[in-house]
């Protein structure tokens, strides 16, 4: 079994996932739009948001994301964190750094009992972050 995470923003998606693949060193991602879905409804048809879109990572796994379709409200990542787990010190502080830019820190990036680093962040786009290096011992 395959865990990918699915992320919801309200309005922001091609921004962030624009984001995220900066911030990751992944190829930008084809963007799939509300506008774009064939038989949509008129709401649809006048949307510009994102329907659909999937990151592909360095060295596997995926990040999916999509807005809120129109006339939908929701509440974007308030209870849930993405843990990203970097075979080195250094690339999972790098990492941390970037997720950080405009964002707001939970806690700092330093060694733990459990890892050699470790920290937690919310992104500009209201994502938590668990960003880790490897583990102790």
């Amino acid at each position: 079994m395959r865990i990918t995470p699915y992320l919801h923003f309200e309005g922001g998606c091609e921004a962030a996932m624009s984001f995220y693949a900066a911030t990751f060193g992944a190829a930008l991602p084809e963007f799939f739009r509300f506008c774009d879905i064939p038989g949509g409804s008129p709401e649809m048809a006048a949307s510009r948001k994102i329907c659909h879109v999937s990151l592909t990572l360095p060295g596997g796994g995926e990040l999916f994301a999509s807005d809120f379709p129109p006339g939908v409200a929701g509440d974007a990542q308030k209870a849930v964190s993405v843990h990203l787990s970097l075979p080195t010190v250094a690339e999972a502080q790098a990492l941390f750094v970037g997720l950080s830019e405009g964002g707001d820190g939970i806690m700092p990036f330093a060694p733990t009992f459990w890892s050699q680093g470790f920290g937690m962040v919310r992104d500009r786009f209201g994502t938590h972050w668990m960003v880790s290096g490897p583990e102790v011992g």
